[in-house]
């Protein structure tokens, strides 16, 4: 006799820990390709180009640091907020 194949079923929970992981790695990914964003920024060499400023430089990397800082820190709130009722079944309703 052949055998049931078991019912794909995740936990929510160990769902929604998955997809944040996703989402914080989808982030760093981010974040670096906004942190090689300068290297395209004109340098002195170009004529027709105004340069940047370092100074420009200095608060755009900084910037983007906090920015990816304080997403994170809400992702990773997010997935450690209120737990579910012991009583709530992730089946529906």
């Amino acid at each position: 006799m052949p055998r049931k194949p078991l019912p794909v079923f995740l936990e929510r929970s160990s769902y929604r820990k998955r997809r944040v992981m996703d989402a914080l790695k989808l982030l760093a990914l981010f974040g670096f390709i906004l942190w090689m964003i300068p290297t395209l920024w004109p340098d002195g060499s170009d004529p027709d180009a105004a340069p940047v400023s370092m100074s420009h430089a200095l608060f755009y990397v900084f910037g983007v640091w906090f920015v990816l800082i304080v997403l994170s820190a809400a992702f990773v709130s997010r997935q450690s907020g209120p737990k579910e009722k012991a009583g709530e079944s992730d089946a529906g309703p």
